[in-house]
């Protein structure tokens, strides 16, 4: 049985097995939690048909080679895709800030090179063909009334709307979690069941429809 091996650290390779991976084949969704500086763990999430493979990731090769194995018809990658023309703020993250979410200027010191980084994989997955979107996870729970950051609650909702895999056999890291919730935005967004905020000039951040998670139906 052939492995799918993604090297996750100098120390720690994490083997993502191509069986899982078949079953994922058709219409897979990918969920990505970007970090900023790649010596820092990405979370990183598969989804098909509720079921949910995750690990953590680094590298930019990383990221394309999981994305080329995988070939997800859609990628929600939480990471500002552009920066602003002007000031500090573009139009998508002002209507997120006067919609009660909090997000962060990409072009703060501290947001800077997670968009930088963000711009530069956005390009490379998309001259492959594939489709991404612009997600914010913290948003993404407030707006289906789950905690924004208490991960012990988050997971067992993530259960209780019915998500199979890694979910339900391990206590996750807050950088999976996130990636799921990219992923959850993802299946939202193919389901009609979100909306863009921002502009063809700047980029959009796409966020649920304001529902309660008790009420969603994968």
């Amino acid at each position: 049985m052939r492995n799918w091996n993604i090297n996750t650290s100098k120390q720690k390779n994490i083997s993502i097995n191509t069986r899982i991976v078949s079953k994922l084949k058709t219409k897979i969704i990918m969920g990505i939690d970007l970090a900023g500086n790649p010596g820092n763990p990405t979370g990183w999430a598969l989804w098909r048909n509720r079921t949910v493979v995750t690990t953590l990731i680094y590298t930019d090769n990383q990221i394309l080679k999981g994305i080329a194995l995988s070939k997800p018809i859609i990628i929600a990658i939480d990471a500002p895709f552009s920066l602003p023309k002007t000031g500090l703020l573009r139009k998508a993250d002002k209507e997120m800030i006067r919609r009660g979410y909090r997000v962060f200027p990409p072009s703060l010191q501290t947001m800077r090179k997670l968009t930088l980084r963000a711009m530069k994989i956005n390009k490379l997955i998309a001259d492959k063909g594939y489709k991404t979107i612009e997600v914010h996870p913290t948003s993404t729970r407030k707006a289906l009334n789950m905690p924004p950051k208490d991960w012990e609650k988050i997971q067992a909702i993530l259960k209780r709307i019915g998500l199979e895999g890694d979910i339900r056999t391990r206590t996750m890291t807050s950088h999976e979690i996130d990636a799921v919730t990219a992923a959850l935005t993802a299946y939202l967004n193919l389901q009609n069941q979100t909306e863009a905020l921002g502009d063809e000039r700047e980029g959009y951040i796409i966020i649920p429809k304001k529902q309660d998670w008790r009420t969603l139906r994968l």
